[in-house]
């Protein structure tokens, strides 16, 4: 079985770590590890748009990620921009092993809106399966209802399912094939 690395980035609920170790394991079948908390980078603060950069928190990631792992989730609560959007909910390698989401927007809060636990966590899994369909060199999806779609509001988010469309799924299920073949020749 696949190791998989869920790694929170800062403080980061238990709650929900615990429901994605379940729900990646279930969806991908990996073992999935909780690695020790990282704190984030004082670093990736870009203080003009009072938000972390992602890439800058991906490296971060990518210097502390287990060898063994496939795959690398990291988690956290800091608000995420990149250089060519005002806002990310995640970021990934596509085709690589790391990924990372923010909670931050998934939050009803952030909208001045009273918390939702439910809401929050389906967003959540929406957004780890994309970002994770990202490392498996997909890209996004036409198909509005995929998990693959490009969102650029929460209320897109909310919208898409929280499954992948058959032709997503289908280059999933090559992709973790391919992957699983290529980890049985590594040599031990």
């Amino acid at each position: 079985m696949s190791l998989a690395c869920l790694l929170p980035l800062g403080s980061v609920e238990d709650e929900v770590l615990v429901l994605l170790e379940h729900k990646l394991n279930q969806i991908f079948n990996w073992e999935i590890r909780r690695c020790a908390s990282l704190a984030v980078p004082v670093s990736a603060f870009n203080a003009v748009r009072n938000q972390y950069e992602a890439l800058h928190l991906m490296r971060a990631v990518a210097e502390v990620a287990p060898v063994e792992a496939v795959r690398v989730l990291a988690v956290t609560e800091e608000d995420l921009s990149i250089p060519m959007l005002t806002f990310v909910y995640g970021q990934a390698q596509l085709g690589g092993k790391i990924a990372i989401m923010s909670l931050a927007r998934l939050r009803q809060e952030f909208y001045g809106i009273p918390a939702n636990k439910d809401l929050l966590m389906t967003r959540t899994i929406k957004e780890a399966l994309h970002e994770l369909g990202h490392t498996f060199g997909l890209v996004h999806c036409p198909s509005q209802a995929c998990v693959m779609t490009l969102a650029n509001d929460i209320l897109h988010v909310d919208t898409k399912n929280e499954v992948f469309c058959g032709g997503c799924a289908m280059l999933l299920k090559d992709a973790l094939h391919l992957n699983k073949m290529n980890a049985e020749k590594e040599p031990k």
